[in-house]
């Protein structure tokens, strides 16, 4: 099911798979929307027992324009957020899990703290609750597009077309500048309010986001454990999505039987 629900006065997109009592909402990361982002989270939640998954394209995203993107430093995230949770209120689910990737798993983690009367649990990658010296280095060598490898950037040149991609690109690059500059943080202070259970997830090898973020995260949410994908990158969900999805489902379940558990990164966490 595929359609547009009026929130905190913009029309969001979604898309809902699945009948199950247990609902997850699934936040996109930069520029992202529900296809480019969750496609095999989407189809396979979709077809499981005892779930029902819904995604959204975030406004200024995708399938949620008008309006335009504005990016006005961490409030971006925080608007995020509370039209994620006016999403599921104007559908009338009460309780859910949230998965966010990257951006949205920063709006995941404010949601989690903004409303946990009504949040479940929370499945969060590709995270970094503040930006530092080696994240704006990052963001600022990527800047432009035409430098990415072709593969990279044709999601979000299909979707916005190469300038418009290239404009809210690097308007989100100058964003995050502006983080950096003034005090780096994005949701650091947030943390101490994730009540619920809380799974991280991290690939190794993840040229976006240095691994000390997870460490950070873990450490600011009593309620949190760390999976690693070892050879994983910044798209663990999408590069190796049967693996991720039954991870997330035994997380879910409350099934962590077949998990190894080992110290990494100066904490204890679980790993393949």
């Amino acid at each position: 099911m595929a359609a547009n629900k009026e929130v905190n006065g913009v029309e969001l997109y979604y898309e809902s798979r699945g009948f199950g009592n247990h609902v997850l909402l699934c936040i996109p990361g930069a520029l992202g929307t529900t296809r480019s982002d969750f496609a095999p989270q989407l189809d396979y939640f979709g077809s499981r027992e005892g779930f029902k998954i819904i995604a959204f394209d975030p406004r200024g995203y995708g399938n949620s324009r008008p309006p335009e993107r504005l990016f006005s430093e961490r409030r971006s995230f925080i608007e995020d957020a509370r039209d994620a949770k006016g999403l599921m209120d104007a559908l009338g689910i009460a309780k859910f899990t949230v998965l966010g990737w990257s951006d949205g798993a920063m709006a995941a983690l404010i949601l989690s703290a903004m409303y946990p009367e009504s949040t479940e649990s929370v499945v969060a990658w590709g995270a970094n609750a503040y930006v530092g010296d080696e994240d704006v280095k990052v963001y600022r060598d990527k800047k432009d597009l035409s430098l990415w490898p072709p593969d990279h950037c044709a999601p979000m040149e299909k979707e916005y077309g190469k300038e418009g991609a290239q404009k809210l690109w690097g308007a989100w690059v100058e964003m995050m500048e502006q983080i950096y500059q003034n005090d780096g943080n994005i949701c650091k202070d947030y943390l101490n309010d994730v009540k619920c259970p809380t799974l991280l997830l991290q690939g190794l090898k993840d040229p976006w986001i240095p691994n000390q973020h997870v460490v950070d995260i873990h450490k600011g949410i009593t309620n949190s454990i760390v999976y690693c994908f070892p050879e994983g990158d910044h798209e663990i969900h999408l590069k190796d999505a049967y693996k991720f999805n039954m991870i997330a489902e035994d997380f879910l379940k409350g099934n962590k039987a077949n998990w190894k558990s080992t110290e990494l990164l100066g904490i204890q966490l679980y790993s393949s």
